[in-house]
């Protein structure tokens, strides 16, 4: 018996995890300013939770912290840097996630928020968290932003040599501190960003940011899914000397270099960022992609260099542009495109693109000795004209075209473009003022009348419905909210306001569920319906009472909206244009104008460019119903796209069910 009371604890001490041992003496030199340089083994380990022995040694702030490879991953909960500290990874640490943990959208593996003079080390390490688990809705809610490392409003940065895998977001993400502040002075060199659940970089904000010889690559999940994604969210922040050298992003399941610069504008800080012998190989997207905002007045300044660089084998077209002529000047000088979107022939290995609601010419691009290898038979450069007949100005440069081991060089002139991107010019029908006090319902034709359950339009994004009732009507319907590929939801808010401008609903429409809403009007007229699903989609069903989608200025944003939609052209009209897109190149629709007699009037197909059917009447309308008939298209993507409304009442309606219409 003797003999088991000692063998026992032994064993038990066999299963234990590995437990090192404070050594308190060591810790107290440093807490003295005895010592600079540290182990973070002084702090102990715990081979299943290494949390507080490793913040506890962040926390010393020693000037050198050296975290040794104790034979298994440091496991931890989320950590938080200091100023002032040099942390060393030795070759073969594993910075490691918890599993299980992390349930907060926002927890991080590593953060430094507002913090200065930090140094990352670690050439052969690597810092790893559980994507595919975040990934799980029955384990987590969906979000974006567990990264890896997490630089807010951060200053005096360096890492160097480490790998960051896995995340529930970014490898590395740079967004703003706690008062605003942009991140100044981060070096990012030798890293290694791989299998990320959204980017392997966002930048948010930076001013003063070098990244060196960093590989950026098989980043998916949710999008953009870019190797590395330059966007930010306000117009106060700043993109300023951002320099990258030497790196590649690879088989990143959308662009390579993506530049989304939407948010800022003509007063905000101009940018300036150069790209220097860097590369895109086997990208899902585009190779290099730049967007600005869209108006004159909103695009913002300054300039983006690609010098010596290559963009190999990419999913889309290698470099697209979409931004007015007048912002940020962009330059391409002595890059090569190889081999760009060769499953894709209708678009180019170049590609400028309008977007909707753009109001003055695209362009501001210089192509300074640039090579184009291409076994398709298609033009070079080719014009995506979503806003519809927007120009091309300041396009300029010379490209070297390589085909069947033969060479040909062109210089740019205005005669070639127009030839290689012609645009269509669009006839400018306005778009007709509503007021919504003076709509009432409009019995359909009974020839009209629908036989099956009506659909109404999948919109993407947000989007406001008009629903007529009179005091006292049980009024319901039905909201389906549904996710758009891998993007996270959230609750999606309702707010429902009477004639009289009195909010008698709000409610929420949880992610991905239907949510079925009642209430009793309290009084008789147009009440207003309001819902955001960004970046997901909503579609409304069953309604009980007349309904209509108001069309935004610029169309609305439909998705995988198949059906027949009707709107009503008031008495007197003469004209009116009814305008369908796709979104880029990739994303197409098939859109069929039915007249009142059930006839075709006119048809598209795979079409991702503004496309506008132009009506004349042969005389004034008497006050008739069209319809328009979406559907897939035949060869193209079918995803995103847009319909919008000129000449006539901005409302559109399920086929075969009462419309609302001004009173006559």
């Amino acid at each position: 018996m003797r003999e088991w009371i000692f063998a026992f604890p032994t064993f038990l001490l066999l299963l234990r995890p590995a437990l090192g041992r404070v050594e308190q003496h060591k810790i107290d030199q440093v807490s003295q300013g005895k010592r600079t340089e540290a182990r973070a083994s002084w702090w102990g380990f715990d081979a299943e939770d290494a949390t507080s022995c490793l913040q506890a040694a962040i926390d010393s702030s020693v000037p050198r912290l050296i975290v040794e490879d104790m034979g298994s991953p440091w496991i931890v909960k989320p950590l938080t840097l200091v100023s002032n500290q040099e942390i060393l990874f030795e070759k073969g640490v594993e910075l490691l996630a918890k599993r299980g943990e992390y349930k907060g959208s926002n927890d991080c593996l590593v953060t430094a928020r507002g913090v200065e003079n930090i140094v990352l080390t670690g050439h052969g390490a690597t810092f790893r968290m559980w994507k595919e688990d975040y990934q799980d809705p029955n384990q987590y809610s969906r979000a974006e932003w567990r990264h890896c490392l997490s630089l807010r409003g951060a200053t005096g940065i360096e890492v160097v040599g480490l790998t960051f895998k896995e995340s529930g977001g970014d490898g590395i993400y740079l967004g703003c501190g706690p008062q605003g502040q942009t991140n100044l002075n981060i070096m990012i060199k030798d890293v290694i960003c791989d299998d990320n659940h959204r980017q392997g970089i966002s930048v948010i904000t930076a001013e003063n940011l070098w990244i060196e010889n960093t590989i950026l690559r098989n980043t998916r999940g949710t999008a953009p899914q870019a190797g590395i994604d330059f966007e930010p969210n306000l117009p106060q922040e700043r993109l300023v000397n951002v320099v990258m050298r030497n790196c590649l992003t690879e088989n990143n399941a959308s662009s390579g270099y993506f530049f989304y610069l939407r948010p800022l504008n003509a007063e905000s800080e101009p940018v300036s960022i150069r790209l220097e012998h860097c590369r895109s190989v086997g990208d899902g997207g585009h190779g290099a992609r730049v967007v600005t905002h869209e108006t004159l007045e909103g695009g913002v300044r300054g300039s983006i260099e690609f010098v010596d660089c290559v963009f190999e084998s990419s999913g889309n077209a290698a470099i697209s542009v979409s931004k007015p002529s007048t912002s940020c000047r962009v330059r391409f000088e002595n890059c090569r495109v190889l081999d760009a979107a060769l499953d894709m022939s209708k678009i180019s290995p170049i590609m400028l693109e309008s977007r909707l609601g753009a109001d003055t010419e695209v362009g501001g691009l210089l192509l300074d000795q640039v090579w184009i290898q291409d076994p398709l038979d298609r033009h070079p450069m080719g014009y995506n004209d979503q806003a519809g007949g927007m120009a091309l100005r300041d396009i300029s440069g010379t490209l070297h075209r390589l085909k069947d081991g033969q060479s040909t060089s062109v210089t740019l002139t205005d005669e070639l473009l127009a030839e290689w991107m012609p645009f269509v010019e669009i006839k400018n029908i306005p778009r007709l003022p509503i007021d919504i006090r003076t709509l009432v319902p409009l019995a359909v034709d009974p020839g009209q009348a629908r036989t099956e359950p009506a659909s109404w339009p999948m919109v993407r994004k947000a989007g406001t419905f008009l629903l007529y009732a009179e005091e006292n009507d049980k009024v319901s319907f039905t909201i389906d909210h549904q996710q758009v590929g891998s993007y996270s939801g959230r609750e999606m808010r309702v707010i429902v306001i009477t004639p009289s401008e009195t909010e008698v609903v709000r409610t929420i429409a949880p992610f991905q569920e239907e949510t079925f809403l009642e209430f009793i009007a309290t009084e008789t007229g147009i009440h207003r319906i309001s819902l955001d699903a960004t970046p997901n989609r909503f579609q409304i069903r069953q309604a009980s009472n007349p309904m209509a989608l108001l069309l935004p200025a610029g169309g609305v944003n439909l998705i995988h909206s198949q059906g027949s939609f009707s709107f009503y052209v008031p008495p007197g009209t003469i004209e009116f244009g009814v305008r369908v897109a796709g979104q880029g190149p990739a994303e197409a629709i098939r859109a069929r104008l039915i007249d009142p007699k059930g006839e075709q009037f006119d048809e598209v197909d795979d079409q991702f460019q503004l496309h506008q059917f132009e009506v004349e009447l042969p005389q004034p309308s008497a006050g008739e119903v069209w319809t328009l008939r979406i559907d897939r298209p035949s060869s193209l993507t079918w995803e995103d796209h847009y319909v919008d409304l000129r000449g006539v009442p901005p409302l559109l309606s399920a086929a075969g069910t009462t419309l609302l219409a001004p009173i006559r």
